[in-house]
């Protein structure tokens, strides 16, 4: 599986990596400390390479995840039904989970720290969607 990993901080993205490894979710991972650099890849390599899987963080300098969704706005046809985007957040606020059902592309919300579970949960429901 293709997967983009959208994190501005290194010890969450060494980790969640390390785990996404370790259960073979991906094949190839793609991270990135800031929105705009993920933006610039995928500018450049859409729409002969979707990811499968977005791993995005909210909380980040100069473009947030939010800033993010908005800007994929011109790429959502190419992505739309090949992708699926998952929030990453450490906030309990209910108000994100309502936010996120305003982006189509947004398959779900996972706290973090990711975990076994919740990955085996995502690659289920990938598998699913054919």
């Amino acid at each position: 599986m293709h997967t983009i990993l959208i994190d501005d901080n290194s010890t969450s993205v060494f980790l969640t990596e390390l785990l996404l490894k370790r259960e073979g979710f991906a094949q190839h991972i793609h991270s990135f400390g800031g929105a705009q650099e993920a933006l610039d890849y995928l500018h450049e390599t859409l729409p002969t390479r979707v990811p499968d899987v977005i791993f995005l963080d909210l909380n980040m300098p100069l473009m947030d995840g939010w800033e993010f969704l908005d800007a994929l706005e011109p790429y959502q046809e190419k992505l739309a039904q090949r992708c699926r985007i998952y929030i990453l957040t450490s906030s309990l606020a209910p108000t994100d989970a309502v936010r996120a059902k305003d982006y189509p592309l947004v398959s779900g919300l996972v706290h973090k720290p990711v975990d076994s579970q919740m990955l085996r949960s995502i690659r289920e429901e990938i598998s699913g969607r054919n």
